[in-house]
């Protein structure tokens, strides 16, 4: 069974994967895009391990044979769901692989920009041994602040104890309240209470641009938004007017509302801002757990067994 990982992997991670593969899978590995030699590759693949590039219909249409989009990682906005149903190509996804990583990344964007760290060894690294005044009396701990949680999945449940055991009060807002011992509170009111705001919901209609101009506004003066979930779940534009204005005190973003995003977007601009490029989830033990789920799955297909995370 043909196999294509639509990702440009790195010989430990290839050693990784033919470490696990056995004799009835081949693999082959092309680079995130469009560009040649994907369509050549994907034109007889049975499965495609994809990561962030989108699946269009019109990649779908180039791959007759194609039996399972294996998404790794969890969000399946990325892939044309509706096209992949009407061709029965099954479509799964893996919770909880990645976790764990994303979680250390949301905590590690929360105390970047507590500290100013981005900024801090920006001057260093350019012979500035002491920072300016400005800085210098902008640091800040997380103990004692209040951490809101928008969306209670399993990348909070991970954060919320690690955060409580800082010192810092958490609250969370989910669809309903959840049998947790943290405190469950409405949208408007934990973005009107949180000093660190923090987004872990999947992207659908119903939360494209759910912090929006209005509910930037309902947050408190001088608080911190973290997103590693999705970019559109912000208006990128309306929060450059929040963070540039002083309204918001800082973000650390690791996800944009265009990837890759563009050198001029205004939000890199910022000096209060902490960014990465959407690697929240990329650590060699998301790998391991990941692959493990997406080999399951291949063996499931070729041998009609029952599919892991089946979303589609």
């Amino acid at each position: 069974m043909k196999v294509l990982f639509h990702y440009a992997a790195g010989p430990r991670l290839r050693a990784e994967v033919e470490a696990r593969c056995d004799r009835d899978t081949r693999l082959v590995y092309c680079p995130e895009g469009p560009e040649e030699p994907f369509y050549s590759e994907v034109a007889d693949s049975e499965v495609i391990w994809h990561v962030l590039w989108p699946i269009t219909a019109a990649v779908i249409a180039r791959a007759p044979k194609l039996r399972l989009i294996q998404k790794i990682g969890v969000g399946v906005n990325t892939i044309d769901l509706a096209a992949a149903k009407q061709r029965g190509i099954a479509v799964c996804n893996m919770p909880g692989t990645n976790s764990r990583a994303v979680a250390e990344m949301t905590l590690l964007l929360m105390l970047n920009v507590l500290r100013r760290q981005y900024g801090v060894e920006r001057a260093l690294r350019a012979g500035q041994w002491i920072v300016d005044e400005a800085t210098r009396e902008s640091f800040g701990e997380l103990a004692g602040r209040t951490v809101g949680l928008v969306g209670f999945g399993a990348v909070p449940q991970l954060l919320a104890p690690v955060l409580e055991a800082m010192g810092a009060r958490v609250v969370y807002t989910a669809t309903a309240a959840k049998a947790v011992r943290w405190e469950f509170l409405p949208l408007a009111r934990l973005l009107a209470e949180a000093d660190i705001v923090s987004l872990h919901v999947p992207l659908v209609e119903a939360t494209t641009r759910l912090i929006d101009r209005q509910r930037l506004a309902g947050m408190k003066r001088g608080a911190i938004l973290v997103n590693t979930a999705r970019g559109a779940l912000v208006d990128e534009g309306a929060l450059h007017e929040a963070l540039a204005s002083g309204h918001l005190g800082g973000a650390g973003l690791d996800v944009f509302h265009e990837e890759p995003t563009a050198a001029a977007n205004p939000l890199l601009q910022l000096p209060n801002v902490a960014v990465s490029p959407h690697l929240a989830w990329l650590t060699l033990e998301t790998w391991q757990r990941s692959i493990d789920v997406a080999l399951h799955n291949v063996r499931a297909i070729r041998d009609g067994h029952s599919l892991a995370h089946r979303v589609a």
